[in-house]
């Protein structure tokens, strides 16, 4: 999927989506984004050696891991975190970075959903982490 594509599953625009492209294959969603510099969120962090916010990182994962509900399962409704837990920042991440992710669903109770997520740059895993969410009917 594209960013277009994306769209049309999450409610996420302009500055706030932050998924490239991601494939779905095997119950595993596969997320790419590229670090370009100019992002609001490293405006700041840190002066002379920008750094994503490891909460930015946590988001890219969980939009990642929103793209793996179907399309009818997510259209009308807002995700919302529910909860993060053992998130682990491994390796910082900087401008010119290409972030992959890897997501998957442990559990479902609609519409509650709980995923595991790792976040690599390259082969250098960067965020590990569980983290739930909910889809709030708008």
């Amino acid at each position: 999927m594209n960013r277009e594509e994306i769209m049309t599953i999450l409610p996420h625009r302009g500055t706030m989506l932050l998924v490239d492209e991601v494939t779905v294959e095997d119950g595993v969603a596969r997320g790419r984004y590229a670090v370009r510099g100019d992002e609001w969120f490293l405006d700041g962090h840190f002066p002379g050696n920008p750094v994503v916010p490891g909460v930015i990182l946590c988001e890219i994962l969980a939009q990642s891991a929103c793209l793996l509900l179907p399309v009818e399962t997510v259209r009308g409704t807002t995700p919302y975190f529910t909860g993060i837990s053992s998130a682990k920042f491994k390796s910082p991440v900087k401008p010119g970075d290409l972030i992959i992710t890897e997501c998957a669903i442990s559990r479902a109770r609609p519409p509650f959903y709980f995923t595991t997520g790792k976040l690599f740059v390259g082969e250098k895993l960067c965020v590990k982490a569980e983290f739930s969410y909910i889809l709030v009917k708008e």
